[in-house]
């Protein structure tokens, strides 16, 4: 924040006081939902993170161990997140979800101002909290919640290091940490790189490389294990061509064509959507357009990396807020609706049910699209954002 809005925060308090009521009372259904389920389905990502922190203590193997049945999820992310997920093993099971999911709104709130501070300059509380129960009740974020996952955590860090004007960290340093938590942060290099942004980008590869290196110090046999081994096994991650995988990789293996092809297929237009992407967030920055930038490199992480889940999509929030803008042009504030309301339904899972339903000459083609519901869009918002958003800017 700036010091003219914290000042505005200040003078508002009580209104403050009123929009954490309101958006708790908001969110609670979907909070009591999924910490009241049942224990071997709540939060199952949380116990993947506290699992890997409780092995250390333990002084067992990180990267062999499991979650209890039924879920049996390894470990997946770098030594140093093992490393930090300690203070969650410290935890009780129950404390550890409360305090993992008041992290998540803490997150996502920061997301959420950084985000929409342009079309939050008059009524702030207000607006604030309708755009937090909205992007509460987007999909990724809701999954968020339901699996405790960190991504909107990393989605934080990252936009805050790019568009906040002065920081009080070296800027460079939150997306060399959020690379080193879990790697598809590290797209924000090659952004740095592009954009030319030296100091930032020498700062992040300097943190990530400290962080990855570190592990080889205090636990080197899980850091061996990790990158020589770990890393190079696809299948730890689970089934990549389930529903919930919306990357483009995910999107042709549920082709079924053969896997030389389906690699070949994925190498081009992975190159093809990088060189795009990366040219958009490019010329976004060159325009002074932080924000847009960010929501493109963001949707890089998700389309480019082998895998990945719905709630990887958690940067949706960034890239409604670089559609909303100052939130005076009305075309962008109905686009900005229809996008949210699509990542708020199920669509892919709607694909999956259609394609049960067995329609003759429909369910299968018809089927396969929309369960890659969320992966198309993305593709088509990455179009939004490089083509269609500057000349709305021209006409607004």
């Amino acid at each position: 924040m700036t010091s003219g809005e914290v000042r505005v925060v200040r003078r508002q308090w009580w209104a403050w006081a009123v929009v954490v009521l309101v958006v708790a009372a908001a969110v609670a259904p979907l909070v009591v939902t999924w910490l009241t389920n049942s224990d071997d389905q709540r939060l199952v990502d949380l116990d993947v993170y506290r699992t890997g922190g409780q092995m250390l203590l333990e002084g067992r193997p990180v990267y062999d161990y499991v979650t209890p049945a039924p879920q049996l999820l390894p470990f997946t992310y770098p030594p140093v997140a093992a490393m930090l997920a300690v203070a969650l093993a410290e935890m009780s099971w129950g404390t550890a979800q409360w305090v993992w999911t008041a992290g998540i709104f803490a997150a996502l709130a920061v997301t959420v101002w950084l985000s929409f501070r342009q079309a939050l300059r008059k009524y702030v509380p207000w607006v604030f909290a309708l755009l937090m129960v909205a992007c509460t009740y987007l999909m990724p974020i809701r999954d968020q919640v339901r699996f405790g996952q960190v991504d909107i955590l990393l989605v934080a860090l990252c936009l805050a290091d790019c568009v906040v004007k002065r920081p009080w960290w070296p800027r460079g340093f939150l997306i060399g940490l959020a690379t080193a938590v879990k790697l598809t942060p590290g797209v924000f290099l090659i952004y740095l790189l592009v954009t030319r942004q030296w100091r930032t980008f020498f700062m992040a590869a300097f943190t990530t490389a400290v962080l990855t290196l570190l592990p080889f110090a205090v636990i080197p046999r899980d850091a061996s294990q990790f990158w020589f081994s770990a890393l190079l096994d696809p299948n730890r991650l689970g089934s990549n061509a389930g529903t919930t995988n919306q990357s483009i990789r995910g999107m042709l293996i549920r082709l079924y064509l053969p896997e030389t092809a389906t690699s070949a297929i994925w190498l081009v237009i992975v190159a093809v959507v990088g060189w795009y992407g990366f040219r958009g967030a490019r010329d976004a920055y060159r325009a002074n357009d932080h924000l847009t930038a960010v929501a493109l490199v963001g949707l890089m992480a998700v389309l480019l990396s082998p895998v990945a889940w719905i709630h990887h999509l958690a940067w949706v929030v960034v890239v409604l807020g670089a559609i909303v803008g100052d939130g005076r042009d009305p075309v962008r504030l109905r686009v900005a609706a229809g996008v949210w309301l699509y990542y708020v339904l199920p669509i892919p899972w709607w694909g999956v049910s259609l394609k049960a339903a067995d329609i003759p000459g429909v369910s299968l083609v018809l089927g396969k699209i929309v369960q890659n519901g969320f992966g198309l869009g993305a593709l088509a918002l990455v179009w939004l954002l490089v083509s269609w958003l500057p000349k709305r800017r021209q006409i607004a």
